[in-house]
């Protein structure tokens, strides 16, 4: 299955780098990536990062935007100047650097989230938050669809 799927958290070692977990890292080999690229999220204290081929689905929208209009402006800024690509090691690691501590606050410990056709980085707490509001809002959501069909 070529999916992010799950979750891990993985330790920084002492040279600052974290292993890229087995799972995901067999679907970036299986594409023959030896980088990835990242991009710090708008909405999350977390990074999107998948193979290249992430940056060139963004890039394709980007395209379909009026280059004259701010947005477009914009969008080439977000996607060019505040994402960067990281190099795999021969082991799978990647060197954590500041540009994900910064907005993720990552300190000694990654966990790595599955989002389907990319991963996500966070810092685990910030990560079990977040999850946990995750199941809280679609919960409630299901409670609300349940009253909705119980009252027609």
């Amino acid at each position: 299955m070529n999916r992010f799927l799950g979750h891990v958290t993985n330790r920084i070692d002492v040279k600052g780098r974290v292993s890229v977990p087995a799972h995901f890292r067999s679907i970036i080999q299986a594409a023959g990536h030896t980088e990835l690229y990242a991009l710090r999220s708008l909405h999350l204290p977390a990074l999107d990062a998948g193979g290249p081929e992430l940056l060139t689905r963004f890039d394709n929208h980007l395209d379909s935007e009026d280059p004259f209009a701010e947005t477009a402006d914009d969008m080439s800024f977000y996607l060019h100047a505040d994402g960067g690509f990281l190099k795999l090691d021969g082991d799978g690691r990647i060197t954590v650097t500041d540009f994900m501590r910064e907005h993720t606050g990552i300190s000694s410990d990654v966990t790595f989230a599955g989002a389907n056709t990319h991963f996500q980085m966070w810092h685990p707490d910030r990560f079990e938050a977040h999850r946990a509001k995750v199941r809280q809002r679609l919960a409630e959501k299901r409670r609300q669809e349940n009253l909705t069909a119980g009252k027609s």
